[in-house]
């Protein structure tokens, strides 16, 4: 393997494996409530809709216009709706709702979280896969900016390990919450953060040089839909739920504003000619 491309791979493992830094926080601390959990969802619901609106859609708007980037994006949420039809809803089994009628109030908070334990874990399990395509490309820059030197590579790599340690908190706290394993949290937070050094693999030896960068970005485009979809469908209604819905849009904003000074100061760490 070329030098230059295993120094790329090593960068990219420090941002990756940063979402395990971010599960290691919540894994190590109590169990969630359900208010914290409400609040979490609002939070990684404003990170996916910030990377959905503000980062793919709008990138594929620029560049490949506004009327073509709006048809990708759009695609992909009409897609993920045709999809969502055949994914069933999580239901509460008859023994459940028996059991929970002989529970005192001291047990309430876990009945709550058996009776919707799927439909949260289903949502964290959106917010992994949402936020492995978004590191993605973060791979790919860290690649092409350690093309660039060793220094631009690594400030790179630093700048991306701290923006993705909440991220792998978004993805743990809600498995963790669902399936009371701390390793299942551990363990999906830090896949989540392998799809840096994927991206690593793919543009140095397997990205098709043919392909199109028009169609690259339609496909990030709709990626862009699929996640705005899976957030408003998913993730929402469950940070209503579980935090009320004054707190829970008061997160979805905290979120996107963290995702967006994220994504500012990320741009600012590459060169001039290169973009995230």
């Amino acid at each position: 393997m070329d030098s230059q491309v295993m120094v790329a791979l090593a960068l990219s493992l420090v941002g990756g494996f940063s979402t395990s830094l971010g599960a290691l926080f919540v894994i190590l601390n109590q169990a969630p409530n359900l208010r914290m959990l409400g609040l979490l969802q609002g939070f990684a619901a404003g990170l996916m809709l910030s990377i959905s609106f503000l980062d793919l859609a709008h990138n594929a708007m620029n560049s490949i216009g506004f009327l073509k980037g709006n048809l990708w994006f759009f695609a992909g949420v009409i897609f993920f709706a045709v999809v969502a039809n055949f994914i069933p809803e999580p239901i509460l089994s008859q023994s459940s709702e028996v059991k929970s009628k002989k529970k005192n109030s001291d047990e309430g908070g876990k009945d709550i979280m058996k009776k919707h334990r799927r439909q949260v874990l289903f949502s964290g399990i959106i917010t992994a896969i949402g936020i492995s395509l978004h590191n993605f490309p973060e791979g790919m820059a860290v690649f092409l900016g350690s093309m660039k030197g060793l220094r631009v590579g690594l400030n790179l790599a630093l700048a991306i390990a701290l923006h993705n340690i909440p991220e792998g908190v978004a993805v743990a706290l809600p498995v963790y919450f669902a399936t009371q394993s701390k390793w299942q949290a551990f363990k999906l937070a830090t896949l989540s953060g392998f799809a840096e050094p994927l991206g690593v693999v793919i543009v140095a030896y397997l990205f098709p040089s043919s392909l199109s960068p028009e169609i690259l970005e339609g496909l990030l485009g709709s990626v862009g839909g699929v996640m705005a979809f899976l957030t408003l469908h998913e993730m929402l209604p469950l940070a209503f739920d579980y935090a009320g819905q004054k707190q829970a849009v008061k997160a979805v904003f905290f979120g996107m504003a963290f995702m967006s000074a994220s994504l500012y100061f990320l741009e600012l760490s590459l060169p001039e000619e290169m973009s995230l």
